[in-house]
């Protein structure tokens, strides 16, 4: 009788010993990628439990024992990318030293608040209005910087940035205003701040070519100069967008609409900025170049052409308009 139950536990140890060892070392999991939510505040058996339904643990129960085993560590909560199929204590061990998911929000300079919205919804971290409504209101991340900032547009600074989901919108948002103050400081940025960041996104905005940005801001400076209107697209195309009326051009309709961004109609810098600049621009809009130039046109080859006067401004805009002519041909 006592070798018959000796028999019966040395088969029970052997059975136990194979389905943990079933759930330990053979591979589960997806064979493409797939993301798993684990909720702050979870315990090891929610986690556990979380991870054998989402198919990625054969057992909650192996994956427990080795968790005891392995000395009762912490595990972090947050989102997980499972790509390939991997035993229990592999993914153990990955959500024990916190291997969390990252989503990359790419953000080129001259992105403005809609389009960086766009970008942060696509990433999977939250809405478009969500972004833009922290955006739009939380002006208090840099009312030392511009007290008269009317939205967070020009101090969300170009760059590439890793978030995870357990960030909130108004985390993600700081994260770029945190690296505007960065680069500010490291180019010097001085002087009025709303007005330099103001012209800055405007440059952005006009040109791409670097070299071309110091004499582009010196051709507004003179404008401002002489109370004459800045003439400026981007910022019409800013009003319709703040507008909820942009339709992917600028219509006659909106150089007349009243908007205190049209610089057609209104004289002077906009209330702000109207896109993110990046340094270059920041730089050419403290160091404008000192030119007698009034006007400026694209050549329809990446670059503009300068002018004086309303002459010369007139046969460089003849040339571009040729140069779209055999371009179209």
């Amino acid at each position: 009788m006592i070798r018959f139950f000796l028999k019966l536990v040395f088969i029970l140890i052997i059975v136990v010993a194979c389905l943990l060892a079933y759930g330990l070392f053979l591979p589960a999991g997806p064979q493409s990628q797939q993301l798993v939510q684990l909720k702050p505040g979870s315990s090891a058996r929610r986690i556990a439990a979380d991870l054998k339904q989402a198919g990625i643990i054969r057992s909650q129960y192996a994956f427990l024992l080795w968790h005891y085993l392995s000395g009762d560590k912490a595990l972090k909560a947050g989102e997980y990318a499972f790509d390939h199929p991997a035993g229990a204590r592999e993914v153990y061990n990955r959500i024990a030293r916190g291997d969390i998911y990252f989503h990359t929000v790419v953000v080129p300079e001259g992105f403005n608040m809609f389009d960086i919205a766009g970008a942060v919804q696509a990433a999977g971290l939250g809405s478009r209005e969500d972004f833009l409504q922290v955006a739009h209101t939380q002006t208090s991340l840099v009312r030392d910087l511009d007290p008269h900032a009317p939205s967070l547009e020009g101090y969300l600074f170009p760059d590439t940035y890793h978030f995870t989901r357990t960030q909130s919108m108004h985390d993600i948002v700081a994260a770029m205003v945190h690296r505007f103050r960065q680069a500010s400081h490291e180019i010097g940025l001085s002087g009025d701040v709303h007005k330099v960041v103001t012209m800055a996104s405007i440059v952005e905005k006009e040109t791409a070519v670097a070299e071309e940005r110091p004499i582009v801001a010196g051709v507004f400076q003179n404008r401002l100069a002489r109370n004459m209107v800045l003439a400026t697209d981007p910022s019409v195309i800013y009003a319709a967008l703040l507008n909820d009326r942009y339709r992917g051009t600028i219509y006659q309709s909106d150089l007349q609409f009243n908007s205190p961004y049209n610089t057609y109609k209104i004289a002077g810098l906009p209330p702000g900025p109207i896109c993110n600049p990046g340094r270059d621009s920041l730089t050419a809009a403290m160091h404008p170049a000192t030119t007698d130039y009034l006007y400026f046109v694209s050549d329809n080859q990446g670059h503009h052409r300068f002018a004086r006067t309303e002459r010369e401004h007139a046969v460089n805009v003849a040339a571009y308009r040729r140069a779209v002519t055999q371009t179209e041909r």
